[in-house]
C-alpha cells in the first residue's frame, strides 16, 4: 500500500461492488463498521487480512490504512463512527459475529436517509448497543515480518490444497522446522497449522464467492473429505458452507 488516499470522514451507505472490485488503500479520522451483507469482504492493512462472509462484520479503527476487495457480488454496508465513539474499545482491526437483529440494524441504518431525526438516533443508539454485545472472531490472517517466514507463507498461498510439512517447507526457505514453530508463535501468534487453516478458509470463502460447489471447494482447499471441510466451516462460521450466500437465517442450503 503506496498511494494512500486520507478521507477523513468514514462515509456510512450502502453500495453495490462487482465481484474483483477493489477500493484501494485510504484511511480515515472515523471509525468504521464494514459489513457485506452478500459476497465477501476481504480487507488488508499492514498488518494482515480479515475476510468476512455476511454472518461477520469487520471493525476498522479510526486512522487504519485499509484496502477493501469484493469476492462475488458484493452487496456493501458501511457505518461511520466518530473517533471519540468507540463502543467496542478496539484500537486493531476485528472480525465481528452478526447476529440477524445486529444485520438488520445494521442494513436499516445504511439506507435511511441521512440527518439527525430522533429514530435515526433511536437506530443508531441500539446499533451501538449491539456491537458492544458482539463476539469477535479469530478470522485474522496475519501478515508476517520475517522474510524467511514470509517466503513460507507466500508457498503456501500459491497451494492451499498441498500438505507439506513444516520441516519441508523449512527446506525451501533455508530455516528449521524449530525456528520456523518459534517465528508463528512469535511473529503470527499462532501455531502452523493454525494459520493454514485461516488460510484455507480465507480460500474457501472466496470460491464460495464465486458459485464453486462445495465439494470442489473442500478439494481445492486441502481438505480430506467435503464432510471434514463442513464440520471445520460450521464451527468458523457458525453455519455451513452449503448455506453460504443466503440471508442468515433463512432456510435451504446450496447444493454440493
Amino acid at each position: 500500500m503506496t498511494e494512500i488516499r486520507h478521507q477523513p470522514l468514514a462515509p456510512t451507505r450502502a453500495q453495490q461492488l462487482a465481484s474483483g472490485v477493489v477500493i484501494d488503500a485510504h484511511r480515515h479520522d472515523d471509525h468504521q463498521i464494514v459489513y457485506a451483507a452478500r459476497g465477501v469482504l476481504a480487507v488488508t492493512t499492514g498488518a494482515g487480512t480479515w475476510i468476512a462472509p455476511a454472518t461477520r462484520a469487520i471493525w476498522v479503527p479510526a486512522g487504519t490504512v485499509h484496502a477493501h476487495q469484493a469476492h462475488g457480488e458484493l452487496e456493501l454496508h458501511l457505518v461511520g463512527l466518530p473517533a471519540a465513539d468507540n463502543p467496542l474499545g478496539l484500537n486493531e482491526p476485528a472480525v465481528l459475529s452478526v447476529a440477524p437483529l445486529l444485520r438488520e440494524l445494521i442494513l436499516a441504518y445504511t439506507r435511511a436517509p441521512h440527518g439527525d431525526s430522533p429514530e435515526r438516533g433511536r437506530l443508531r443508539a441500539v446499533l451501538l448497543d449491539q456491537l458492544r454485545s458482539s463476539p469477535q472472531q479469530p478470522l485474522h490472517l496475519p501478515t508476517p515480518t520475517d522474510p524467511r517466514l514470509r517466503a513460507l507463507c507466500a508457498i503456501v498461498r500459491a497451494d492451499p490444497a498441498g500438505n507439506r510439512t513444516l520441516a519441508a517447507l523449512g527446506g525451501q526457505v533455508g530455516a528449521s522446522e524449530r525456528t520456523l514453530s518459534r517465528l508463528f508463535r512469535t511473529d503470527l501468534g499462532m501455531t502452523f497449522p493454525q494459520w493454514r487453516t485461516q488460510l484455507r478458509l480465507h480460500h474457501a470463502l472466496i470460491l464460495l464467492a464465486g458459485d464453486v460447489p462445495v465439494t470442489a471447494v473442500a478439494h481445492l482447499c486441502g481438505w480430506s473429505s467435503a464432510s471434514a471441510f463442513i464440520d471445520v466451516f460450521r464451527r468458523a462460521f457458525g453455519h455451513t458452507p452449503g448455506s453460504f450466500g443466503r440471508t442468515p437465517g433463512a432456510p435451504g442450503a446450496r447444493q454440493t
